[in-house]
């Protein structure tokens, strides 16, 4: 019998799913989400849904395939064996929480384990410390007949070593997932809630006692007579088997908590089972997220890794999972059942601002590998060490412009963020502004829209008002808006590279078009002096798009000569274990074989493509590994006969060895440069040595670099317009892209 709805590879998830109300529900559905969105969807995740009961029915959606009654033993085989038939299936994850399964501590799991014959990877939600001797039983059963048992946090492995005697080799740490949502204060989604004013505190998750809900009301009063604006919202409806056996007994007794303590007013609650986005709607609205569970030997909450993911300091109580995940970094921890504790913690927060300020930000900075993109690959690459799977079908992300907009005001693209916000104060360059244009015009060659032409306008404009009466280039421009008085060579290189470009598109109107020529014709006299090496590279790419729709024998010789330079460079310093222009290699280092190879487009001269490709090759075997792409680091760069430097890695590097690769297949037709500008890209995408996601999906910003202990969280212009080049250039490849990507 084969599942329904199954046709091409799987990973088939055994646990509850939504509409069922229960958090591993809602793990399971985040989690496969995020692995259908990673670039690969020739393998997809379904669902074999737990039902809690015989006469329970949920209106589930297309990903569940197949469903079993929890508490009924003989199905767990049944289901095991249809899987056994179904070769799609290549690996089997367990959302495993010992109460979800039947039987004493869910021991009916193990028939299920012994019957199956596919690879299984069991993801524990809890674990638990001294376990009793069927419990133990019951979880070295699980981790026999399993190839992986995943746990969230180091305390959980290091109990499933010590107390289960699970081999170390066994087990995988990967912490819970959270949102990639951006970090802001919390007064817009406040305004957005009709809670402006506010100071809000909040609790979120399925009501039940072992909440401890009604410590965190009665620490309230003291805290309300100082801060009369708190609002304590407490926010999600009663879990499903409390409410069954219960009712709203518990609801109705923290209600009557509050009108007790004359809280009417500063405690509201949200009875309704939370959907993602009101999570994280109100996870900003909040100023201090409260974790005030009773359970101690909580060993995962996704709660407290929501909150901290929004950016918001905690206080909790200390669960073994928040003493793990919570420091005096991100928030307070405080002893169970201790409403005093709670109002002591409560008042040494809101009593000092800056210091919530500093614990929100550090929040923030300290979760996002915990960001579902990040998460997933983990999972993905812990499932492909036990399971064969397929050629995966690859593709590119959508192109997304929201952080480019973001960072453009009227009069340019500011230079620095805060995580995803701009930042005024720093102004704004022309390095920036000079690639936003590329962007820019790239953007409205793929769908002519009027909002991209007025951007390209307010960038071209910070030409016009950076260039000089010499027709040299300003590069920064204050937030006053005063000019700097700098003559960076690369600054000028860049320019030119930008408006050689914009001057040879006739898709653009006629005045844009004449503007960019204008100014590209006044800085000429100029550019002929340029000695900097990346410089005379940008310049040179310009120069070969305006000579291409606008040929002349002055510029073609000026466009000769500084190729020329190029390649007398390389001939000065390349030995044959040394094969570049200069005896170091620092940053957008491909730009100069790039140059060249459009040196050999546009005037068929060989030495250049021969030159190109040396170097390009040389380079290559130094920033290329069988794994993946790592950029030379910007901390000490290469020196000739001196280590490489790894770290930090910049996102401008990744692009222009992405628009290199490409441009040499676009040159010489060879499809290793495709693959490897493939293959470079995936560095934004979590491809790179620390395995972290560059490439924000939620922003569609870029973060700023990536060092050897993490992701620099910020989303400045230069990161993003690099990301965005680079995502470009596979739009202007001479065969489709998507048949291409497929080939590798």
């Amino acid at each position: 019998m084969k599942l329904s709805g199954l046709e091409s590879e799987y990973i088939l998830y055994l646990a509850s799913f939504p509409p069922r109300e229960c958090g591993i529900a809602t793990f399971t559905q985040d989690l496969t989400t995020a692995c259908d969105k990673k670039l690969n969807p020739a393998i997809k995740s379904r669902i074999a849904a737990l039902n809690d009961e015989r006469h329970t029915i949920y209106n589930y959606g297309n990903k569940v395939v197949d469903q079993i009654v929890a508490t009924e033993l003989h199905e767990y085989v049944k289901l095991a064996k249809r899987i056994n038939l179904q070769d799609d299936i290549k690996i089997v994850n367990i959302q495993h929480e010992f109460g979800l399964f039947g039987g004493e501590w869910g021991d009916y799991i193990i028939p299920f384990l012994q019957a199956l014959e596919k690879p299984v990877v069991v993801t524990f939600h809890s674990v638990m410390s001294d376990p009793d001797d069927h419990l133990k039983s019951v979880v070295r059963a699980i981790a026999e007949h399993s190839k992986s048992l995943i746990v969230m946090n180091k305390l959980s492995e290091k109990t499933l070593i010590a107390d289960y005697k699970v081999p170390k080799y066994k087990i995988a740490v990967i912490p819970h997932g959270i949102p990639s949502a951006t970090f802001e204060p919390s007064d817009i989604s406040k305004e957005k809630l009709g809670l402006s004013g506010k100071t809000v505190l909040s609790t979120f998750g399925m009501l039940s006692p072992n909440k401890g809900i009604e410590y965190a009301i009665r620490a309230l009063p003291e805290v309300v007579k100082q801060f009369p604006n708190v609002v304590y919202l407490v926010l999600g409806e009663t879990h499903p088997l409390i409410r069954k056996s219960n009712g709203e007994e518990y609801r109705n007794f923290l209600i009557s908590e509050v009108g007790r303590l004359g809280l009417d007013k500063n405690v509201k609650f949200y009875n309704k089972y939370l959907t993602l986005e009101e999570i994280v709607s109100f996870l900003k609205a909040t100023d201090i997220y409260i974790g005030p569970s009773l359970d101690m030997q909580q060993s995962v909450s996704g709660t407290l890794s929501y909150a901290l993911g929004c950016g918001r300091p905690v206080i909790s109580t200390a669960s073994e999972y928040a003493k793990y995940l919570i420091d005096s970094s991100v928030g307070l921890l405080v002893r169970p059942k201790n409403e005093r504790a709670l109002k002591d913690a409560m008042l040494q927060m809101l009593q000092d601002p800056r210091w919530m300020k500093s614990l929100s930000a550090q929040a923030y900075e300290k979760s996002r590998h915990m960001t579902w993109p990040n998460v997933a690959g983990a999972h993905m690459n812990l499932y492909k060490k036990f399971a064969e799977f397929g050629e995966e079908e690859k593709k590119l992300p959508e192109l997304k412009l929201d952080h480019l907009k973001r960072m453009t005001d009227s009069f340019g693209i500011l230079h620095f963020a805060k995580y995803s916000t701009p930042e005024t104060r720093y102004g704004y360059n022309l390095d920036d502004n000079a690639r936003a244009l590329i962007v820019a015009t790239q953007s409205y060659a793929k769908n002519h829209s009027a909002e991209m032409l007025d951007y390209i306008k307010i960038y071209l404009d910070y030409f016009v008002y950076v260039m000089r009466s010499d027709g040299t280039f300003a590069n920064i421009v204050s937030s006053k808006l005063v000019k700097d008085g700098t003559r960076d060579e690369d600054v000028q290189g860049r320019a030119f590279w930008a408006l050689g470009y914009v001057a040879a598109q006739n898709s653009l109107p006629k005045e844009i078009v004449d503007k960019a020529t204008i100014l590209l014709r006044k800085g000429l006299h100029n550019v002929r002096t340029l000695k900097s090496p990346r410089a005379i590279a940008f310049t040179t790419i310009g120069l070969y798009y305006f000579l291409k729709s606008n040929p002349q024998k002055a510029l073609m010789n000026t466009f000769i000569k500084f190729a020329d330079t190029l390649t007398a460079l390389y001939k000065k310093n390349a030995e044959p274990d040394w094969l570049w222009f200069e005896p170091h290699l620092t940053y957008s280092n491909a730009a100069l074989p790039e140059a060249l190879f459009y040196a050999y487009e546009l005037v068929k001269d060989k030495k250049y493509l021969n030159v190109a490709e040396e170097s390009l090759s040389f380079l290559k075997g130094i920033t290329f590994s069988q794994k993946h792409y790592s950029p030379i680091g910007q901390k000490g760069w290469f020196f000739r006969d001196k280590a490489r430097a790894f770290f930090d890695q910049q996102p401008e590097d990744t692009a222009h060895m992405v628009q290199t690769k490409l441009t040499a297949y676009n040159v010489t037709n060879k499809t290793e440069h495709f693959e490897d500008a493939y293959k470079a890209f995936q560095w934004f995408l979590g491809k790179n040595f620390l395995n972290q996601v560059i490439y924000d999906e939620a922003t569609g910003g870029c973060h700023d670099g990536l060092g050897k202990d993490g992701v620099n969280l910020n989303q400045g212009s230069e990161s993003t317009i690099s990301y965005l080049l680079a995502r470009l250039a596979f739009e202007n490849i001479n065969k489709p892209q998507a048949e291409l990507i497929q080939e590798i």
